[in-house]
């Protein structure tokens, strides 16, 4: 039988001073209410009520668990309400984890913005690249880029990452252009190494067909950012996202190869650990990465070399 059951009906009959004015108030027969009882006093080893055919009171044992007893359940009532409120307005702790560069540009500028807005929630942001295990580490939502493998999870699309060759005006001026993707073998290739999804090579459609081509070259980092260092500072090709390059796109510090090559792009996700269930907080933070990539204008047009 149900503790909190027990609990509730100890109190009530403690409250209203019968097994029968109990059962009325819940809408059981007396007997459920006195095997309840009886119940709670097998399990805890005591007498708690005096009934007699007039009247029932407390013994001393009785007194103590009643103010327990109902501190116990106000506090249990306490907590189902302040949850069902979650669900309805955002409030308690966001956990959100994303790449490290990724989150420093598109994921914690917006933070701000959604703690003002709703001020009943603080935020956790842990930047890493590592791959997070949202269940066991307890977080609200992960934002992940590529392709996803299968799992238990939900994954929410918020918009395409598109995938380019670059390279400084130095460079190319220095070794040339590549003009298709089985030239880049004679080029300085700044990579992962065997770091992400760029350990089976960058990705090109020729042909109609999608084909990952091995590049190589003298640097490699398992940083995107020193990467993205590297290829400014001349030392080489890059394949990167537009999210990290459209800037320096626009201003001409790099230039596009190989556009003609480009492969589909692939996806950037929130990914949820559950579908059911899913707390204001997060329902709320998903809408805003959503209201935010979704603008054309947040990314920026594509600028060709």
């Amino acid at each position: 039988m149900d503790r909190f059951k027990q609990l509730q009906t100890f109190v009530d009959v403690a409250a209203l001073g019968s097994l029968s004015a109990a059962a009325r108030a819940e809408g059981v027969a007396p007997a459920m209410i006195g095997r309840r009882i009886d119940a709670l006093e097998s399990r805890l080893g005591v007498k708690l009520l005096v009934r007699t055919t007039r009247r029932i009171s407390l013994t001393a044992e009785g007194g103590t668990l009643l103010e327990d007893a109902q501190r116990i359940l106000r506090d249990l009532e306490d907590s189902e309400s302040v949850v069902a409120q979650g669900s309805a307005r955002p409030t308690g702790l966001l956990r959100i984890t994303a790449p490290a560069g990724f989150g420093r540009r598109h994921v914690a500028p917006l933070l701000p913005g959604y703690a003002d807005r709703y001020p009943d929630v603080s935020v956790t942001l842990d930047l890493s690249d590592r791959l997070v295990d949202l269940v066991d580490e307890r977080y609200d939502c992960a934002v992940r880029i590529g392709d996803l493998d299968d799992s238990d999870l939900v994954a929410i699309r918020l918009a395409d990452n598109r995938r380019v060759v670059v390279a400084a005006p130095a460079y190319l001026a220095r070794h040339g252009t590549p003009r298709t993707p089985a030239e880049l073998e004679g080029h300085h290739c700044l990579s992962f190494g065997n770091q992400a999804n760029q350990s089976r090579g960058w990705l090109f459609r020729v042909n109609g067909q999608v084909a990952a081509y091995r590049v190589s070259g003298r640097l490699e980092c398992s940083d995107g950012s020193v990467l993205h260092q590297w290829t400014l500072a001349g030392c080489g090709l890059a394949w990167r996202s537009m999210w990290e390059v459209q800037q320096d796109l626009a201003s001409g510090r790099l230039k596009t190869v190989l556009d003609a090559y480009c492969a589909p792009p692939n996806g950037i996700y929130a990914i949820l650990p559950e579908r059911k269930h899913v707390p204001a907080r997060v329902r709320a933070f998903v809408d805003v990465l959503r209201a935010a990539y979704a603008d054309p204008g947040y990314w920026g047009e594509p600028v060709s070399g």
